[in-house]
């Protein structure tokens, strides 16, 4: 048997088991695994060091190193965000729509578990918990394949979770990680028809179009995502200015970061130069601009 088809078999196997979790027993996990992982801090930021220290020895761009950083405050953030999870209305059993018939035959559409999720994502390890959560909170099973970049702080963070489990009673094969991350495994995961009900990719470009042109099982095609500010001509420039400075520069790194700018043509005279200005001063960023803008920028 493959590494694939045995992550996939345990998938199954947990997957059945949770499939039957109440909302109480799935909300009072999450909390559990919050919990657990503030509690094991210092040992998430040990194996987040081990990536890092990788990153900058193969040259990985800061912008890069800063969404693979883990530290106190985001293990916080990434626990704070499992809570949130729990706190959500369950959607498991809800009713979507139903009728009777005229023969009396009641027919309704309810929701209900997936079955095995498999996510395949880039270097950024909150997803893993954030992928987890989700998964967890709708009785599914998760079969996750991070980045090389993050292997050793995606482990770690899957084996709080793991711990976690194992205490509740509740199959640890809830959660797996693969953890060789070469492309021939991924691509195996892709293919996965018997263990694989649901195929997530979350990245770039490339990496979902890979996804599309090489799985085998259902996939859900995600946005690669283009973040726009625009600045009308009744907006207050000196706001507008320090809205931008702080959606392209606070943290470029995330996936909220903005990366287009349209401005009404009445004010661009005025609030271009001012914004080329006053971002200068905060971090270097790269304007490209079609010819209208050029002509007003320095």
């Amino acid at each position: 048997m493959t590494y694939i088809n045995t992550l996939g078999q345990q998938a199954k196997v947990a997957g059945r088991q949770i499939a039957k979790l109440s909302t109480a027993a799935k909300n009072d996990l999450l909390n559990q695994v919050a919990k657990a992982l503030v509690a094991e801090s210092a040992y998430i930021i040990t194996e987040n060091a081990k990536d890092m220290a990788n990153a900058k020895e193969n040259g990985i761009s800061e912008i890069m190193q800063d969404r693979l950083l883990l530290t106190e405050d985001r293990i916080a953030g990434i626990a704070e965000g499992v809570r949130q999870v729990a706190d959500l209305q369950d959607p498991i059993g809800q009713v979507v729509r139903g009728y009777t018939n005229l023969d009396g035959l009641k027919i309704v559409q309810k929701r209900v578990p997936m079955g095995v999720i498999a996510m395949i994502f880039e270097s950024r390890p909150n997803v893993s918990i954030d992928a987890f959560s989700l998964a967890f909170k709708t009785n599914n099973a998760i079969i996750l394949r991070g980045g090389r970049d993050a292997i050793n702080s995606n482990k770690a963070l899957v084996t709080v979770a793991r711990k976690a489990l194992e205490t509740a009673g509740i199959p640890a094969d809830a959660v797996q990680l693969v953890e060789d991350t070469s492309h021939e495994v991924a691509e195996e995961l892709m293919a996965a028809t018997e263990y694989v009900d649901l195929l997530i990719p979350r990245g770039g470009a490339r990496l979902i179009q890979t996804v599309k042109e090489k799985a085998k099982v259902p996939v859900i095609e995600t946005g690669v995502g283009n973040c726009h500010i625009y600045v009308d001509k009744y907006a207050n420039l000196d706001m507008a200015t320090q809205i931008v400075i702080n959606a392209k520069t606070q943290r470029p790194s995330v996936c909220n970061a903005a990366e287009s700018l349209v401005v009404h043509a009445d004010i661009a005279e005025d609030f271009l130069p001012q914004l080329e200005k006053a971002i200068s001063k905060v971090h270097a960023v790269e304007f490209r601009a079609d010819e209208r803008a050029l002509k007003v920028m320095d």
